[in-house]
């Protein structure tokens, strides 16, 4: 009788371990539906995904609006600045009202809320270009450009908005020469708790870490391929205070696939390569997806869509069809936005 059970024991054991070897091997990668509205005329690469599932975004020839689940696009502009068409590639939202920030000079901020649209913040010099914003809460909010007097533009928000103040340099980390940051797919920032993540490029690829939103910092080195004009960290995600992930590497060579995505488990003090000499390559935009425990991501670029199951250690291709950034909605629905286009991209598990 023992001997039965313990062959029945074998036999069980035996299935279990080669079906869990079958699910180590091969990926489950999901079944995808990319549904495309187009934007003609537009680059678009700054989106924010909603609790209603629509999305809000603002363009680069001076549109800001929403695209409902429905398809439907509802959409004020071009905005006017003086004779100023803004270039957009930066928007947030925080649960009451939606901001939508420029590139250049004159940087240009408005608050599109229930009483319309607002010019809440304006910076005029020369080296001004702000790459991305975002918020930790509903009053709390961060947006960060390339460097100005040696260190990164940096301008809070404690009021929800309605109010920014840009951080003196005498509190920021000293910039290097060169670094800057990429304006590609309004991911520059990832946030945690209060903790903010801000990445860069171009001669140096670093982390600027703020534990408190924005009254201490710390940089980090990192991994990733640095020193040419368009090498860096190009996104930052973290699916919580002490796990995330950077990726980028080099537009001026998009397959390399060395050096150009990294992982951290102890939020952000080091980071490890992953996949380092596997595909992808080149990639602006890394997110991962929600209610997935920071197991699935998908990371998206002008040469296609890719996906991971297990945290970022090994990335599948979903499609061929190329993005500049992406936002989820929830793990079955995601945003897309690219040159004339922005998508949704529908996933099937």
């Amino acid at each position: 009788w023992m001997k039965l059970n313990l062959v029945a024991l074998i036999i069980v054991l035996a299935y279990l371990s080669s079906y869990a070897q079958d699910k180590a091997l091969s990926p489950k990668i999901p079944t995808i539906k990319i549904e495309v509205i187009p934007m003609e005329g537009a680059s678009i690469r700054a989106i924010e995904a909603q609790p209603d599932s629509s999305v809000f975004y603002a363009s680069s020839n001076g549109y800001i609006g929403f695209i409902r689940f429905s398809n439907t696009i509802e959409q004020t502009g071009p905005i006017r600045y003086d004779t100023i068409i803004p270039h957009f590639r930066a928007v947030a939202s925080n649960g009451k009202n939606h901001y939508a920030l420029s590139v250049a000079n004159p940087a240009l901020l408005y608050q599109l809320g229930p009483n319309g649209l607002k010019l809440v913040y304006t910076e005029v010099n020369p080296d001004v270009f702000y790459d991305s914003m975002t918020f930790f809460d509903e009053n709390n909010g961060i947006a960060m450009g390339d460097p100005i007097n040696g260190c990164l533009s940096v301008i809070i928000t404690h009021d929800g908005g309605t109010t920014w103040e840009k951080l003196p340099c005498s509190k920021l980390p000293v910039i290097t020469p060169g670094e800057a940051a990429f304006a590609a797919s309004n991911t520059n920032i990832a946030t945690a708790d209060k903790h903010a993540w801000l990445v860069t490029g171009g001669k140096r690829a670093r982390v600027f870490h703020t534990p408190d939103m924005g009254q201490s910092w710390e940089v980090i080195e990192t991994p990733i391929i640095e020193g040419g004009q368009m090498t860096g960290i190009y996104s930052v995600d973290f699916q919580d205070s002490m796990n995330g992930i950077i990726f980028g590497g080099d537009w001026n060579d998009k397959a390399r696939n060395t050096g150009n995505k990294a992982i951290t488990r102890d939020g952000g003090k080091s980071w490890q390569l992953v996949a380092d000499g596997k595909e992808p390559g080149y990639r602006s935009c890394v997110q991962y997806i929600p209610e997935t425990n920071g197991k699935e991501l998908v990371s998206v670029g002008v040469t296609g869509i890719s996906y991971s199951n297990d945290g970022g250690l090994s990335w599948e291709k979903l499609s061929d069809d190329g993005f500049y950034t992406i936002r989820f909605v929830n793990k079955n629905l995601a945003w897309l936005a690219g040159n004339n286009k922005i998508a949704k991209l529908i996933i099937n598990e």
